[in-house]
Protein backbone atom coordinates (compact mmCIF):
# COMPACT_ATOMS: atom_id res chain seq x y z
CA UNK A 1 0.00 0.00 0.00
CA UNK A 2 1.27 3.94 0.18
CA UNK A 3 3.33 6.25 2.36
CA UNK A 4 1.90 8.86 2.94
CA UNK A 5 2.14 12.07 5.44
CA UNK A 6 -0.41 14.32 6.47
CA UNK A 7 0.69 17.84 6.88
CA UNK A 8 -1.21 19.18 9.88
CA UNK A 9 -2.53 17.81 12.67
CA UNK A 10 -5.70 19.60 13.06
CA UNK A 11 -8.50 17.73 13.62
CA UNK A 12 -9.68 17.12 10.01
CA UNK A 13 -5.96 15.90 9.47
CA UNK A 14 -5.95 13.46 12.06
CA UNK A 15 -9.56 12.09 10.76
CA UNK A 16 -8.10 11.40 7.54
CA UNK A 17 -5.23 9.35 9.04
CA UNK A 18 -7.77 7.41 10.26
CA UNK A 19 -9.16 7.00 6.91
CA UNK A 20 -5.75 6.59 5.13
CA UNK A 21 -4.52 3.62 7.94
CA UNK A 22 -7.56 2.12 8.04
CA UNK A 23 -6.74 1.22 4.31
CA UNK A 24 -3.58 0.03 4.95
CA UNK A 25 -1.12 2.73 3.68
CA UNK A 26 1.77 3.85 6.18
CA UNK A 27 0.89 7.44 7.07
CA UNK A 28 3.53 9.82 9.15
CA UNK A 29 1.44 12.90 10.64
CA UNK A 30 3.33 16.29 10.73
CA UNK A 31 2.92 19.36 12.89
CA UNK A 32 4.86 22.78 13.29
CA UNK A 33 3.96 22.90 16.76
CA UNK A 34 6.52 20.41 18.96
CA UNK A 35 4.16 20.37 21.61
CA UNK A 36 1.52 18.97 19.75
CA UNK A 37 3.64 16.21 18.39
CA UNK A 38 4.67 14.74 22.06
CA UNK A 39 1.11 14.45 22.73
CA UNK A 40 0.22 12.53 19.44
CA UNK A 41 3.19 10.19 20.10
CA UNK A 42 2.78 10.09 24.28
CA UNK A 43 -0.79 9.91 23.85
CA UNK A 44 -1.92 8.42 20.08
CA UNK A 45 -4.87 10.58 20.74
CA UNK A 46 -5.44 15.00 19.77
CA UNK A 47 -6.70 15.55 23.07
CA UNK A 48 -7.54 19.00 22.09
CA UNK A 49 -8.93 18.92 19.05
CA UNK A 50 -10.88 15.25 18.48
CA UNK A 51 -10.91 13.65 21.66
CA UNK A 52 -12.05 10.22 21.70
CA UNK A 53 -10.25 9.03 18.66
CA UNK A 54 -7.49 6.74 19.38
CA UNK A 55 -4.25 7.03 16.63
CA UNK A 56 -2.78 3.08 15.68
CA UNK A 57 1.31 2.84 17.51
CA UNK A 58 2.45 2.40 14.37
CA UNK A 59 1.75 5.60 12.93
CA UNK A 60 4.64 8.17 13.21
CA UNK A 61 4.88 11.58 14.08
CA UNK A 62 7.48 14.43 13.50
CA UNK A 63 7.98 18.24 13.41
CA UNK A 64 10.59 17.51 10.64
CA UNK A 65 9.02 18.86 7.26
CA UNK A 66 11.65 16.98 5.33
CA UNK A 67 11.38 13.68 6.84
CA UNK A 68 7.20 13.85 6.44
CA UNK A 69 7.71 15.29 2.47
CA UNK A 70 10.80 12.96 1.10
CA UNK A 71 9.96 9.92 -0.19
CA UNK A 72 5.99 9.60 -0.02
CA UNK A 73 3.49 8.97 -2.72
CA UNK A 74 0.89 11.67 -1.39
CA UNK A 75 1.07 14.39 1.17
CA UNK A 76 -2.28 15.64 2.34
CA UNK A 77 -2.07 19.06 3.18
CA UNK A 78 -4.37 19.96 5.85
CA UNK A 79 -3.07 22.96 7.67
CA UNK A 80 -5.80 25.99 8.12
CA UNK A 81 -6.39 28.38 4.96
CA UNK A 82 -4.56 31.20 6.12
CA UNK A 83 -1.46 28.85 6.75
CA UNK A 84 -1.86 27.31 3.26
CA UNK A 85 0.55 29.40 1.58
CA UNK A 86 2.94 29.83 3.91
CA UNK A 87 3.35 25.92 4.67
CA UNK A 88 3.88 25.29 0.90
CA UNK A 89 6.43 27.71 0.82
CA UNK A 90 8.35 25.73 3.17
CA UNK A 91 7.43 22.43 1.64
CA UNK A 92 9.18 23.62 -1.70
CA UNK A 93 12.37 21.95 -1.38
CA UNK A 94 11.52 18.47 -0.33
CA UNK A 95 9.01 18.29 -2.56
CA UNK A 96 9.80 15.93 -5.94
CA UNK A 97 8.99 16.51 -9.36
CA UNK A 98 5.38 15.44 -9.88
CA UNK A 99 4.55 14.38 -6.08
CA UNK A 100 0.92 14.71 -5.35
CA UNK A 101 -0.14 16.97 -3.16
CA UNK A 102 -3.73 16.90 -1.81
CA UNK A 103 -5.37 20.31 -0.32
CA UNK A 104 -8.16 19.18 2.03
CA UNK A 105 -8.73 22.62 3.88
CA UNK A 106 -11.02 25.08 2.58
CA UNK A 107 -10.86 28.85 2.09
CA UNK A 108 -9.88 31.56 -0.35
CA UNK A 109 -6.56 33.65 0.13
CA UNK A 110 -7.81 37.56 0.53
CA UNK A 111 -5.31 39.26 -0.61
CA UNK A 112 -5.01 37.30 -4.12
CA UNK A 113 -8.05 35.68 -4.46
CA UNK A 114 -6.42 32.65 -5.27
CA UNK A 115 -8.09 28.90 -3.75
CA UNK A 116 -6.42 26.72 -2.35
CA UNK A 117 -4.96 24.23 -5.06
CA UNK A 118 -3.92 27.35 -7.39
CA UNK A 119 -1.21 28.61 -4.40
CA UNK A 120 -0.09 25.50 -3.83
CA UNK A 121 0.82 24.75 -7.67
CA UNK A 122 2.36 28.77 -7.01
CA UNK A 123 4.52 28.19 -4.62
CA UNK A 124 5.19 24.27 -5.52
CA UNK A 125 5.27 24.39 -9.75
CA UNK A 126 6.55 21.05 -9.31
CA UNK A 127 4.17 19.03 -7.74
CA UNK A 128 0.91 17.37 -9.12
CA UNK A 129 -2.29 18.96 -6.83
CA UNK A 130 -6.00 17.41 -6.38
CA UNK A 131 -8.29 18.13 -3.70
CA UNK A 132 -10.78 16.51 -1.70
CA UNK A 133 -13.73 18.17 -0.05
CA UNK A 134 -17.37 17.46 0.87
CA UNK A 135 -19.89 17.39 3.50
CA UNK A 136 -17.23 15.73 6.42
CA UNK A 137 -17.08 16.84 9.95
CA UNK A 138 -13.73 15.36 11.62
CA UNK A 139 -15.22 14.40 14.64
CA UNK A 140 -17.59 11.49 12.58
CA UNK A 141 -14.95 11.09 10.41
CA UNK A 142 -12.54 9.96 13.42
CA UNK A 143 -15.16 7.84 14.64
CA UNK A 144 -15.49 5.70 11.39
CA UNK A 145 -19.33 7.15 10.12
CA UNK A 146 -20.58 6.65 6.93
CA UNK A 147 -19.12 9.90 4.96
CA UNK A 148 -19.12 10.78 1.07
CA UNK A 149 -16.49 13.42 -0.35
CA UNK A 150 -15.08 14.31 -3.99
CA UNK A 151 -11.37 13.79 -5.03
CA UNK A 152 -10.79 16.41 -7.71
CA UNK A 153 -8.33 17.02 -10.29
CA UNK A 154 -7.31 17.99 -13.33
CA UNK A 155 -7.24 14.50 -15.03
CA UNK A 156 -9.30 11.58 -14.26
CA UNK A 157 -6.21 9.56 -13.36
CA UNK A 158 -4.53 11.42 -10.33
CA UNK A 159 -8.49 11.87 -9.93
CA UNK A 160 -8.90 8.03 -9.64
CA UNK A 161 -5.61 7.82 -7.27
CA UNK A 162 -6.57 9.73 -4.76
CA UNK A 163 -10.30 8.07 -4.62
CA UNK A 164 -8.68 4.76 -4.48
CA UNK A 165 -6.08 5.55 -1.49
CA UNK A 166 -9.26 7.06 0.50
CA UNK A 167 -12.29 5.20 -0.07
CA UNK A 168 -13.37 2.57 1.65
CA UNK A 169 -17.12 1.06 3.34
CA UNK A 170 -17.28 4.00 5.78
CA UNK A 171 -15.82 6.63 3.49
CA UNK A 172 -17.06 7.00 0.02
CA UNK A 173 -15.09 9.34 -2.70
CA UNK A 174 -16.35 10.85 -5.98
CA UNK A 175 -14.16 12.21 -8.67
CA UNK A 176 -14.73 15.66 -10.50
CA UNK A 177 -12.55 17.45 -12.97
CA UNK A 178 -14.06 20.39 -11.50
CA UNK A 179 -11.82 21.59 -9.51
CA UNK A 180 -12.32 25.23 -9.30
CA UNK A 181 -16.15 24.77 -8.62
CA UNK A 182 -15.46 22.26 -5.62
CA UNK A 183 -12.93 24.80 -3.96
CA UNK A 184 -15.33 27.95 -4.24
CA UNK A 185 -18.55 25.81 -2.96
CA UNK A 186 -15.89 24.41 0.28
CA UNK A 187 -14.42 27.93 1.07
CA UNK A 188 -17.83 30.26 0.16
CA UNK A 189 -20.32 27.95 2.78
CA UNK A 190 -18.49 28.59 5.35
CA UNK A 191 -19.38 32.45 5.07
CA UNK A 192 -22.80 31.16 4.28
CA UNK A 193 -22.88 28.84 7.86
CA UNK A 194 -21.55 32.19 9.66
CA UNK A 195 -24.76 33.69 8.80
CA UNK A 196 -26.65 30.92 9.57
CA UNK A 197 -25.14 30.09 13.03
CA UNK A 198 -25.89 34.13 13.47
CA UNK A 199 -29.56 33.30 12.88
CA UNK A 200 -29.84 30.75 15.37
CA UNK A 201 -28.17 33.07 18.00
CA UNK A 202 -30.89 35.82 17.46
CA UNK A 203 -33.62 33.14 18.44
CA UNK A 204 -34.52 32.26 14.45
CA UNK A 205 -36.26 29.10 13.26
CA UNK A 206 -35.88 26.39 10.57
CA UNK A 207 -38.24 28.48 8.06
CA UNK A 208 -34.92 30.79 8.44
CA UNK A 209 -32.14 28.62 8.39
CA UNK A 210 -33.72 27.09 4.72
CA UNK A 211 -33.77 30.38 3.33
CA UNK A 212 -30.12 30.79 3.63
CA UNK A 213 -29.12 27.36 2.89
CA UNK A 214 -30.79 27.42 -0.55
CA UNK A 215 -30.27 31.68 -1.26
CA UNK A 216 -26.93 30.86 0.20
CA UNK A 217 -26.18 28.29 -2.48
CA UNK A 218 -28.02 30.61 -5.15
CA UNK A 219 -25.17 33.15 -4.40
CA UNK A 220 -22.56 30.54 -4.36
CA UNK A 221 -23.60 29.06 -7.35
CA UNK A 222 -23.94 32.21 -9.68
CA UNK A 223 -20.68 33.48 -8.43
CA UNK A 224 -19.09 29.90 -9.10
CA UNK A 225 -20.15 29.65 -12.79
CA UNK A 226 -19.33 33.07 -13.10
CA UNK A 227 -15.66 32.22 -12.53
CA UNK A 228 -16.17 29.04 -14.70
CA UNK A 229 -17.06 26.63 -12.45
CA UNK A 230 -19.90 23.92 -13.36
CA UNK A 231 -23.22 24.68 -12.38
CA UNK A 232 -23.65 21.04 -11.37
CA UNK A 233 -21.04 21.05 -8.89
CA UNK A 234 -23.02 23.60 -6.65
CA UNK A 235 -26.14 21.11 -6.61
CA UNK A 236 -23.66 18.18 -5.63
CA UNK A 237 -21.77 17.04 -2.34
CA UNK A 238 -19.19 19.95 -2.26
CA UNK A 239 -21.86 22.47 -3.32
CA UNK A 240 -25.31 22.29 -1.34
CA UNK A 241 -24.25 18.89 0.42
CA UNK A 242 -20.83 20.82 2.03
CA UNK A 243 -23.79 23.66 3.21
CA UNK A 244 -25.95 22.06 4.55
CA UNK A 245 -24.01 19.99 7.03
CA UNK A 246 -21.97 22.89 7.94
CA UNK A 247 -25.27 25.34 8.57
CA UNK A 248 -26.89 22.42 10.38
CA UNK A 249 -24.71 20.88 12.38
CA UNK A 250 -22.80 21.99 15.96
CA UNK A 251 -19.44 20.74 15.36
CA UNK A 252 -19.46 23.17 12.56
CA UNK A 253 -17.20 25.63 13.96
CA UNK A 254 -18.21 28.76 11.34
CA UNK A 255 -21.99 27.59 12.61
CA UNK A 256 -21.00 28.21 16.50
CA UNK A 257 -18.81 31.51 15.47
CA UNK A 258 -21.52 32.49 13.91
CA UNK A 259 -24.25 31.72 16.91
CA UNK A 260 -22.14 33.62 19.58
CA UNK A 261 -21.94 36.53 17.02
CA UNK A 262 -25.65 36.47 17.17
CA UNK A 263 -25.97 36.54 20.69
CA UNK A 264 -23.92 39.50 20.68
CA UNK A 265 -20.45 38.76 20.89
CA UNK A 266 -17.74 40.30 18.46
CA UNK A 267 -16.27 38.24 15.67
CA UNK A 268 -12.31 38.51 17.77
CA UNK A 269 -14.78 37.30 20.92
CA UNK A 270 -16.47 34.44 19.13
CA UNK A 271 -13.37 33.00 17.99
CA UNK A 272 -11.57 32.71 20.83
CA UNK A 273 -14.53 31.13 22.46
CA UNK A 274 -14.42 28.25 19.61
CA UNK A 275 -10.69 28.09 20.16
CA UNK A 276 -10.20 26.86 16.52
CA UNK A 277 -9.53 28.42 12.95
CA UNK A 278 -12.72 29.82 11.92
CA UNK A 279 -12.21 29.41 8.34
CA UNK A 280 -15.24 31.71 7.19
CA UNK A 281 -13.96 35.00 8.91
CA UNK A 282 -11.04 34.54 6.46
CA UNK A 283 -13.12 33.53 3.62
CA UNK A 284 -15.28 36.46 3.66
CA UNK A 285 -13.42 39.45 2.78
CA UNK A 286 -12.11 37.68 -0.08
CA UNK A 287 -16.10 36.16 -1.33
CA UNK A 288 -16.99 40.00 -1.52
CA UNK A 289 -13.85 40.75 -3.32
CA UNK A 290 -15.09 38.24 -6.09
CA UNK A 291 -18.37 39.37 -6.10
CA UNK A 292 -17.23 42.64 -6.88
CA UNK A 293 -14.97 41.69 -8.88
CA UNK A 294 -17.21 39.00 -11.51
CA UNK A 295 -19.97 41.56 -10.66
CA UNK A 296 -22.18 38.82 -8.58
CA UNK A 297 -24.80 40.22 -6.59
CA UNK A 298 -23.91 38.36 -3.15
CA UNK A 299 -26.36 39.55 -0.78
CA UNK A 300 -26.05 37.43 1.90
CA UNK A 301 -22.14 37.87 1.98
CA UNK A 302 -22.37 41.26 1.66
CA UNK A 303 -24.41 41.27 5.03
CA UNK A 304 -22.12 39.14 6.91
CA UNK A 305 -19.08 41.43 5.85
CA UNK A 306 -20.62 44.13 7.09
CA UNK A 307 -21.16 42.31 10.54
CA UNK A 308 -17.64 40.71 11.02
CA UNK A 309 -16.05 44.18 9.85
CA UNK A 310 -18.35 47.13 10.51
CA UNK A 311 -19.98 45.94 13.56
CA UNK A 312 -23.48 46.14 12.12
CA UNK A 313 -26.09 44.60 14.01
CA UNK A 314 -26.98 41.27 13.21
CA UNK A 315 -30.90 41.24 13.38
CA UNK A 316 -30.20 44.52 11.48
CA UNK A 317 -28.71 42.62 8.55
CA UNK A 318 -31.06 40.24 8.85
CA UNK A 319 -33.96 43.10 7.66
CA UNK A 320 -31.83 44.53 5.16
CA UNK A 321 -31.88 40.87 3.27
CA UNK A 322 -35.77 40.73 4.29
CA UNK A 323 -37.03 44.25 2.66
CA UNK A 324 -34.73 44.42 -0.37
CA UNK A 325 -36.78 44.88 -3.51
CA UNK A 326 -39.02 42.33 -5.00
CA UNK A 327 -37.59 39.72 -7.46
CA UNK A 328 -38.02 36.50 -9.25
CA UNK A 329 -36.82 33.36 -7.21
CA UNK A 330 -35.22 31.69 -10.99
CA UNK A 331 -35.42 33.68 -14.23
CA UNK A 332 -37.36 31.10 -15.85
CA UNK A 333 -39.27 33.17 -18.94
CA UNK A 334 -43.36 33.42 -17.89
CA UNK A 335 -45.69 32.22 -20.35
CA UNK A 336 -48.05 35.03 -21.08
Amino acid sequence: MGNVAIIGAGSWGTALSVVLHNNGHKVTIWSIVEAEIEMLKSEHEHKDKLPGVKLPEDMCFTTDLKEACEGKEMLVLAVPSPYTRSTARMMKDYVSEGQLIVSVAKGVEEDSLMTLSQIIKQEIPQCRVAVLCGPSHAEEVGRCIPTTCVAGAADRETAEYVQDMFMNENFRVYTSPDVLGMELGAALKNVVALAAGMADGLGYGDNTKAALITRGIAEIGRLGVAMGGKAETFAGLTGIGDLIVTCASMHSRNRRAGILIGQGKTMDEAMKEVKMVVEGVYSAKAAKALGDKYKVDLPIIDQVNLILFENKPADAAVRDLMVRERRDEILFPWSE
